[in-house]
């Protein structure tokens, strides 16, 4: 049971996350900018997680501890600004769920690499048949979910 109120809970969150591209997308349509809206989406962002750090912590955060971290791990940011900045701009041509069937093929493709590899400190889990159906058939249902 406990493993199912994460996965509710991963659900809701998708929930939410389906609602930010086009939030963000309103946001650039009234400013006049896809950077400017990505920006203020992320200093929100920022600000929250600032909040949430007083409440709960946010670890040893001292020159020590981030010096010991792989330079490459800090590209979660840049990867983070790239989906905030994507979703502002190709979710109103797509619309969300075309944009998100894509989004999460890709994730799935690029999971599937990570795994065959064992990159990023995992464990090599190999590309197998049923691995490259599964990813085919999300690649086939963003194919569907793009005609009107």
């Amino acid at each position: 049971m406990h493993n199912a109120l994460y996965m509710l809970a991963a659900m809701l969150v998708g929930i939410l996350i389906s609602a930010q591209p086009p939030l963000n997308a309103v946001l650039a349509s009234h400013i006049g900018s896809s950077i400017g809206a990505t920006i203020i989406s992320i200093f929100v962002a920022l600000v929250c997680m600032l909040a949430i750090s007083i409440l709960f912590g946010a670890g040893e955060l001292t020159r020590q501890t981030l010096s010991s971290v792989p330079w490459w791990a800090f590209l979660a940011g840049a990867i983070g600004a790239i989906f905030v900045a994507s979703g502002v701009v190709i979710t109103p041509v797509t619309g969300a769920l075309v944009y998100f069937v894509c989004l999460i093929a890709g994730q799935l493709i690029g999971a599937m690499l990570v795994d065959q590899f064992g990159a990023l400190g995992l464990n090599v889990r190999e590309i197998s048949i049923p691995r490259m159906i599964g990813v085919a058939l999300v690649i086939a249902g963003a194919v569907l979910v793009s005609f009107k």
